[in-house]
């Protein structure tokens, strides 16, 4: 994936001091997908699907997510259209981030998901024919995947 994206705002950024646990994000509409994952083996893995009504988060699922996880960073997917502009949804994800920061205090960090839901797809695929899925794939299933892609992401641009 590309560079990192422009921030909205002055954000944390990876330089600011050691990474640990990073819990990620993919915000959409209707769900937001998570994924943990560990900046120093730069691995991740899909968690769960938190549920978006109307631009409001399951807030008690994303406070266990971090209570249960304690992680030191969390970072969010940043949409971007394929030109790198910024699309509809990127006002919510602006808005998303800002919430995250006030609630927790951790920092945030953006990491720019052109692509990612397409790449998911892709790995979901791979693991059907592999053997390693076997159920039917339902949408959340493309957003946890796409968070852990996103996370792996961001650890690889801040080598």
């Amino acid at each position: 994936m590309p560079d990192h994206p422009p921030a909205p705002e002055p954000a944390s950024g990876a330089a600011s001091g050691a990474v640990g646990t990073c819990l990620c994000f993919d915000y959409g509409s209707k769900r937001i997908g998570t994924a943990i994952g560990e900046a120093r083996l730069q691995s991740s893995r899909p968690l769960e699907v938190v549920i978006n009504t109307n631009g409001t988060p399951d807030w008690t699922t994303i406070d266990s997510l971090v209570e249960q996880w304690q992680p030191s960073d969390l970072v969010v997917g940043w949409p971007l259209t394929e030109d790198g502009e910024e699309q509809t949804i990127t006002h919510h994800v602006r808005g998303f981030v800002k919430r995250l920061k006030k609630r927790f205090g951790l920092p945030v960090h953006l990491c720019d998901e052109r692509f990612s839901s397409m790449a998911a797809q892709e790995v979901i695929r791979q693991q059907r024919r592999s053997g390693q899925r076997r159920r039917k794939t339902r949408h959340g299933d493309v957003d946890k995947v796409a968070a852990a892609l996103i996370l792996e992401s961001w650890f690889s641009l801040r080598e």
